[in-house]
């Protein structure tokens, strides 16, 4: 096990990961460091809880957002997905219908 240290809101967490997940953790750390800024610059004289708490609202609401994004491009590659089986039964029918009218055609022309 790796020991790290995070730095989120000026405050110091010692936490333990597997090893080779340091830098990772410092990652994550810098996002929610962020969204505890913007937290602290919007809502001067927040407490500490407080700070955490918007941060970790500010990032499930961008989590939710990327979320329902996905879930609409998901819905509209099936739908493109779908497009393809009844294009080729368009087509298949057009085909049947241009043979139809030079059936008829020919008979018109015969009659």
């Amino acid at each position: 096990m790796a020991e790290t240290t995070l730095v989120i809101a000026s405050r110091h967490y010692q936490i333990r990961c597997r090893d080779g997940e340091e830098a990772h953790l410092a990652h994550l750390a810098s996002l929610i460091e962020g969204k505890a800024r913007v937290a602290q610059q919007s809502t001067p004289g927040l407490t500490e809880v407080r700070t955490l708490l918007f941060a970790a609202l500010f990032l499930a609401d961008e989590l939710n957002e990327l979320k329902r994004e996905n879930a609409g491009r998901q819905a509209r590659l099936q739908l493109d997905g779908d497009d393809e089986p009844s294009a080729r039964a368009i087509e298949a029918l057009a085909g049947r219908i241009e043979k139809l009218r030079e059936r008829l055609a020919a008979r018109t022309d015969n009659a």
